[in-house]
């Protein structure tokens, strides 16, 4: 078992970490702004918003898609958005007949449409199926958001608004997407008139 002392040192490390980091991410103010107004008007329009990414970056589709369905603070009705990660049985077969590059592609092809805007969450910016989508995504006339780290990667040239948390650690980037993605949330509800006023 880890001594308490080796415990609270790597606490106060991490905390250290996000604390510096949380306090670097002001800048993105005007990214994350456009990112709701991107997503605000897909859905106004009666589109949808779709989500991918791998790991914990599916972790954080599949959250920020629930936060849109189900409620993010007060009760309103449900956005219509989808994680791309959740349909075990799309991916496995996608992965299997074609290639694991292709796990969101295919669904984007099929679920997506003009009008639609993908979320692309990726901490290096250069994940291979994340990229596929976002090509697809924007060949069929739809928007693209990326939320990215490092120095955004690939996809941060292939978005329409590329959100790029400034750190090379990849859990200190999820813990600002986390972060972000419940922004975006909230830029949405209040977009669309369904927020009550603080």
């Amino acid at each position: 078992m880890r001594p308490m002392n080796q415990t609270a040192n790597l606490f106060q490390t991490y905390l250290r970490e996000h604390q510096s980091l949380f306090e670097r991410l002001a800048p993105l103010a005007g990214q994350i702004e456009q990112a709701g107004e991107l997503m605000s008007a897909a859905l106004a329009l009666g589109r949808k918003v779709l989500l991918c990414g791998n790991g914990g970056s599916a972790a954080d589709s599949q959250h920020i898609a629930a936060e849109l369905t189900g409620r993010f603070v007060h009760d309103r009705r449900p956005l219509a958005a989808l994680a791309l990660t959740t349909d075990t049985s799309a991916l496995t077969s996608i992965a299997n007949d074609y290639s694991f590059d292709e796990v969101f592609a295919r669904q984007v092809a099929g679920l997506g449409a003009a009008g639609d805007c993908l979320l692309g969450i990726s901490t290096s910016g250069n994940s291979r199926n994340v990229i596929k989508a976002v090509e697809v995504a924007r060949a069929a006339g739809m928007r693209v958001i990326g939320l990215l780290g490092r120095n955004g990667g690939a996809l941060r040239a292939l978005c329409d608004v590329a959100i790029i948390v400034p750190s090379d650690t990849t859990a200190r980037i999820q813990e600002a997407h986390g972060f972000i993605g419940h922004t975006l949330c909230g830029l949405v509800e209040s977009a669309l008139g369904l927020a009550r006023a603080p």
